[in-house]
Order: C-alpha cells, then structure tokens, then sequence
C-alpha cells in the first residue's frame, strides 16, 4: 500500500512577494511578519520582558539623541539586496536610528526604512530569536549595508553586543558590554543595561 501525500505542494502556484506586495499585505496576523528572499515568515508577538526592555532602551537613547536623529520603533526595514521587481527581504528590528528627515518621510508617507538610511539597528534576543539575531539578521544587515548592529541580550547578565560594519570582514565586535554600555556612534551615549529589565 502506499500513502497519498498529505499536502501536494504546485510549484506554479508558489509566489515570491517583492517589497512593495509585501508592504501591500500590512498585519496579516497576530503578532508580525519579516520577509526572506521574498518568503512570508510569521513571528509571535514579544514577551512583556522583551517589550518591556525595548521600551526602556527606547527611553534611554531618545534622552541622549541628538535633535537631528530619530529613534524608530519596531518598524520595517528594506534591506535593499535586490532590485524592486524581484523578491525581497524586510527585517523588523526592535530599534532603528535613522536621520530626521527620514523619520518625517516615515510620518508624512508611511512606508519602510530603506537599509541606506538606517544608522544603527538593533535587536533584543528573545529565547527563540538567539541564532536568528546572532546569525541570520547579523548577515543580513551587514550585506544591507547598515553600519551598527545592537545585540541586546535580557537573559542574566544582561548584556549588548556592538558590532560595527567594516568593509573587508562585515560586523566586528567592538565591544560586549555588562552593566554601563557606552559609545560614540551613532551618537555619543551611555545606557545603563540593569535598567532595562
């Protein structure tokens, strides 16, 4: 006897979405979707602790930004790897530092942030999200060309990973930070890692 597959899977049927379909879909379900290589991938809303830390980060680096940078919160990101008419990718991250005017084109017209735009990113492990930061958004914001990424992990002892594009060999790590985190780009700034959970 021989068993009749479960789902038959058209090849024909399957689309990979652009950016511009992916922005067209909006929310589709509860929690948020990302785009890969112009597939749909659903992520479960986060967990008070993770929202909680985003906020308080959030708070911290507005309190320090300079009056010509935004802080943007949990919006879109185009990575910009392929032409528009091809199939895209979009990361979510928790944080984004963008210019001003970037953040009153975003106000005015909606839309994501192109990847050229985005002068830092960052990203609050969740316990299902570890690789997913360290690995697969690390790569992909590298090749987009974003110049800083933030990996805040809330897990004892809280820490932030900096790491900061150079040409030849993507992120580096400049620093990992417990406690006081300081640097200088994208502006100068010092966040207490305790006051985040």
């Amino acid at each position: 006897m021989t068993a009749e597959p479960l789902h038959e899977l058209e090849t024909d049927s399957f689309h990979l979405l652009t950016i511009g379909e992916y922005a067209e879909l909006g929310e589709t379900e509860h929690g948020y979707t990302e785009l890969v290589e112009g597939r749909l991938l659903m992520s479960p809303s986060p967990a008070f602790r993770h929202g909680r830390a985003m906020r308080r980060l959030f708070q911290q680096l507005v309190a320090q930004s300079p009056a010509d940078l935004e802080i943007v919160l949990e919006q879109d990101i185009d990575l910009e790897l392929v032409p528009a008419d091809e199939p895209g990718s979009s990361r979510r991250p928790d944080l984004m530092v963008v210019r001003l005017d970037v953040g009153d084109q975003l106000t005015a017209d909606g839309g994501m942030v192109p990847a050229s735009e985005a002068l830092l990113v960052v990203e609050i492990v969740s316990p299902s999200s570890w690789r997913i930061d360290h690995v697969h958004k690390r790569a992909d914001y590298a090749d987009a060309g974003v110049p800083n990424y933030w990996i805040v992990d809330v897990d004892e002892p809280i820490s932030l990973t900096a790491c900061r594009l150079t040409e030849e060999f993507g992120y580096q790590d400049d620093q990992t930070a417990t406690g006081i985190f300081k640097a200088e780009v994208p502006f100068p700034v010092e966040i207490n890692l305790d006051r985040l959970v």
